[in-house]
């Protein structure tokens, strides 16, 4: 397993967390906490499609990992009472896995793509009519002799998800009819979803240990989780079974994440432009070459969080280190950045 993977702060899924998920995850809007202008907008969508007894619109959920795109493909097909299909972009590799599955498919079903940016091209193009006129063009044959047979598909919902929406193509991302965009979690809010996760696991959670698992979750549903597994881990092994703030706060000493929900692996990069290079600008390969760490991974995975926490700046000389970073790495900050905030 790489140590990408190992982190207990990795906002994709990994391996045992799938199980874990799918038994917290809930069946129902009502249950679904979070994200209040979309669950709005789904009630609508989906009592109106009830009322017309006609599939729901084809839905695009886009948004950063771990953030509840696949729970709510679920809820969307069990408050339409339908049957869901899983499958990711990747896994159709051919127009003839794509057709298997769709030719399959029952009227008012439910067609789930995980990561649908990674549909191949060709594939892509074989959605289109299947989307828009539930229909599927085979050409049969090869050369002169090639014909097109079209055969019509019973009406059906496709529920994509992604978290690169700009790598969708325009003609694909035009063919849904609810685009959904999933944003970063309150922290009242995940103290809710802890609070509700820690009741179906059966673990007697103290208010003040949701409030600091909420605040170490960076915002996300999923690492939430996975913290409340480590945790009550934790607290079964060395605590007798007790979970309390005291407890709590030595598993993440233990797993190595402070009270922003930084790991190691985030503070060495803040450390190394503070202290390899006075705070930056520095760019992006230095970075990686300096701290040990793939650039692609930096800027794909541990830099979107320390922007959106105000810990590093991107300029066009490269990252900079901001005061706060100085702030909570308990350094000194330098005279030029106490007199820009003067």
């Amino acid at each position: 397993m790489s140590e990408l993977q190992e982190r207990v702060v990795n906002t994709k899924q990994i391996v045992g967390d799938q199980e874990f998920d799918n038994s917290l995850r809930p069946k129902k809007l009502v249950e679904y906490i979070g994200q209040d202008r979309i669950k709005e907008n789904l009630e609508i969508f989906i009592e109106a499609a009830k009322k017309r007894k006609e599939p729901l619109e084809h839905v695009l959920l886009y948004g950063n990992p771990g953030l509840g795109k696949t729970t709510l493909a679920h809820i969307i097909a069990n408050e339409m009472e339908a049957q869901i299909r899983v499958t990711s972009g990747p896994a159709i590799e051919r127009t003839g896995d794509l057709a298997a599955i769709l030719s399959n498919m029952q009227e008012g079903d439910i067609l789930f793509i995980d990561e649908i940016h990674r549909l191949n091209k060709t594939v892509e193009e074989v959605l289109y009519p299947a989307m828009e006129d539930f229909a599927l063009d085979i050409v049969i044959g090869k050369g002169p002799s090639a014909r097109t047979l079209r055969l019509e598909l019973p009406h059906f919902t496709i529920i994509g998800a992604t978290t690169r929406l700009s790598l969708l193509s325009s003609p694909l991302r035009d063919r849904f009819g609810n685009i959904l965009h999933l944003s970063f979690y309150e922290e009242h809010e995940i103290e809710k979803i802890v609070e509700r996760s820690a009741r179906i696991l059966r673990i007697q959670m103290p208010m003040d240990s949701c409030k600091e698992i909420s605040k170490c979750s960076r915002r996300t549903p999923r690492v939430a989780n996975r913290l409340l597994k480590r945790v009550r881990d934790f607290c079964e092994v060395r605590a007798n079974g007790q979970v309390n703030l005291t407890n709590t706060l030595e598993a993440f000493r233990l797993l190595a994440v402070d009270q922003l929900g930084l790991d190691q692996v985030d503070r060495k990069i803040i450390d190394v432009i503070i202290h390899k290079f006075g705070g930056g600008p520095v760019g992006l390969q230095t970075i990686a070459a300096a701290s040990s760490e793939d650039m692609e991974t930096i800027e794909e995975v541990y830099e979107p969080f320390l922007i959106q926490l105000g810990l590093i700046d991107r300029t066009p000389r490269g990252r900079v280190a901001t005061r706060r970073a100085y702030e909570h790495l308990s350094v000194d900050v330098p005279r030029i950045l106490q007199e820009s905030l003067l």
